[in-house]
């Protein structure tokens, strides 16, 4: 799921103004803040983040020891990230990750090959 959401923010970052431009009115703060980075930084950022995810859902289907560790670090990177921003920028919306993401890796944890 991550991979395929940032192939379409990576589309409608590519093509502003096309027929992605209404993805921008779920979260518009998102938009201001990946216009503020620059196009260059913004679609790497995003491309580098879709091939983790991608590579992370390959080696999870593939049941790849590295799958799982990829996944529980791109997680761990994610609850860093909601945690700062609630704590900075005063968004309290960001801890709802918090416990999904503590629950997915607490199952890829226990996971046994």
């Amino acid at each position: 799921m991550g991979a395929l959401i940032c192939f379409v923010t990576l589309l409608a970052l590519l093509f502003p103004g096309g027929f992605l431009e209404p993805v921008w009115r779920l979260k518009p703060e998102a938009h201001a803040q990946f216009l503020e980075l620059g196009s260059g930084a913004s679609i790497g950022f995003m491309v580098m983040v879709g091939a983790a995810c991608g590579l992370a859902a390959i080696g999870l289907a593939r049941n790849a020891r590295w799958g799982r560790a990829l996944a529980v670090g791109i997680l761990i990177v994610n609850l860093v990230g909601d945690s700062l921003n609630a704590l900075f920028r005063h968004d309290p919306k960001t801890l709802i990750g918090l416990p999904i993401g503590g629950v997915l890796i607490w199952y890829l944890a226990k996971k046994r090959y």
